[in-house]
């Protein structure tokens, strides 16, 4: 806003200022007068430095991440903090125990028993938190010995660890809260909440998805009540008839209050059934049901699922640049595919319809690598046509065939 006041400017109004009261003044540069006024125009100019500065760190779109947050915390509002990647241990022999917080190294990064899955199987979580931890890729190693351990192998991700909030994103977050008010299990509601879990990457939600059953078909015909009484079932499945049809019979069975959530994890991948669990136990625990222990409210039976993958084999015509062959550029090729995998996946949460693979997309980032000349005859599973995943599927690469020309 006061980028245009410069020193020059101001200096120029206060000797003409100075000049209008006695215009005999001597107001050359290194005069009197002129001494006298320069050091206060420095020190006018650091002022409207100053207040620009205020400004911008005033409004949330401006702010930097130190006022952003100070800002936010009005709202009761503040970054995510960073999270501990939860990988899948498997060791040998199996039946070893392992005492809770026996700490392995991979690489650089440390990480300690956390929980027995079952026998042999153990989760462990990183001691530093961030994305760094998904990184398993090193060989793991017992920080101290245990007697009896023959190998001990990382052999799933279970919970993606995430680096703090970038500055960028928790500010759209600011404003998304602004502009679409979290209450009462809203939709709005269900995504702030189950986006904010550690390794939840995206969210969709599926109001009353078992919608499409009619609330009459609910209610029981004549003679189910006699049939219920009468039939030859084990105690514990005669209990549950009669709690059902007592509950169709007085009505209090709807195709409300049912709620899908399907989620992805913070990798833009397929989530483990360890996260899924964890969100499902977080928003709406299975043994209690719609009773509103966790985050959703009494009455909404929550479903939580994940998105699944969904297989993409690729095939097309190659012309190579001199010298360059199919071993030398596939690396390059792969990366290129699977980085638009990504990208579709990225993009997964805000779309309503299925993500589609497109063969423009494709050709278009292949022919950006080195040694590529053309690209021609791409078909994806098969077919020469763009590739509409299933709803809530992400794609993943399969089989590739390049055919060198």
């Amino acid at each position: 806003m006061y980028e245009s006041v410069t020193y020059e400017q101001l200096l120029e109004r206060m000797l003409k200022k100075a000049l209008e009261i006695n215009g005999k003044l001597d107001a050359r540069e290194g005069s009197l007068i002129w001494l006298g006024q320069a050091p206060a125009a420095v020190e006018l100019q650091n002022l409207y430095i100053a207040l620009d500065m205020v400004l911008n760190e005033t409004f949330a779109d401006t702010a930097s991440r130190d006022y952003l947050i100070l800002r936010a915390a009005e709202r009761g509002l503040s970054p995510r903090k960073a999270t501990p990647a939860i990988l899948e241990m498997t060791i040998t022999p199996a039946t070893l125990p392992l005492e809770i917080g026996e700490r392995f190294s991979i690489g650089e990064l440390n990480y300690y028993v956390s929980k027995e899955l079952e026998s042999g199987k153990y989760e462990i979580t990183c001691e530093k938190a961030g994305e760094a931890g998904n990184d398993y890729t090193g060989t793991m190693i017992p920080i101290e010995y245990v007697e009896g351990l023959e190998t001990c192998t990382v052999t799933a991700l279970l919970v993606p660890g995430e680096d703090e909030e970038d500055t960028e994103v928790f500010r759209k977050r600011y404003f998304d809260g602004l502009n679409a008010k979290a209450f009462g299990g809203n939709r709005t509601d269900y995504l702030e909440k189950i986006n904010a879990i550690s390794g939840v990457g995206g969210v969709k939600v599926y109001r009353a998805w078992n919608g499409d059953i009619l609330p009459a078909a609910l209610l029981p015909p004549d003679g189910t009540e006699e049939w219920v009484e009468q039939a030859s079932a084990p105690a514990l499945v005669k209990e549950w008839l009669k709690t059902v049809f007592a509950a169709a019979d007085n009505r209090k069975l709807t195709v409300g209050g049912a709620v899908k959530v399907v989620i992805i994890d913070s990798t833009f991948s397929a989530p483990s059934e360890a996260l899924i669990d964890l969100v499902q136990t977080a928003v709406d625990p299975i043994e209690n049901a719609g009773e509103g222990v966790g985050t959703a409210p009494i009455g909404h039976v929550v479903t939580v699922k994940g998105v699944l993958d969904e297989t993409v084999d690729l095939a097309f015509d190659v012309t190579y640049q001199n010298e360059w062959d199919w071993e030398a550029v596939k690396p390059y090729v792969l990366d290129a595919i699977n980085g638009y995998f990504k990208e579709l996946a990225e993009t997964w949460a805000d779309q309503k319809e299925s993500l589609v693979v497109r063969i423009s997309q494709l050709e278009s980032r292949i022919l950006r690598v080195s040694g590529i000349l053309d690209i021609s005859n791409t078909t994806i599973n098969e077919e020469a046509a763009n590739y509409p995943l299933p709803l809530d599927h992400i794609p993943v690469l399969g089989a590739v065939v390049a055919r060198g020309l």
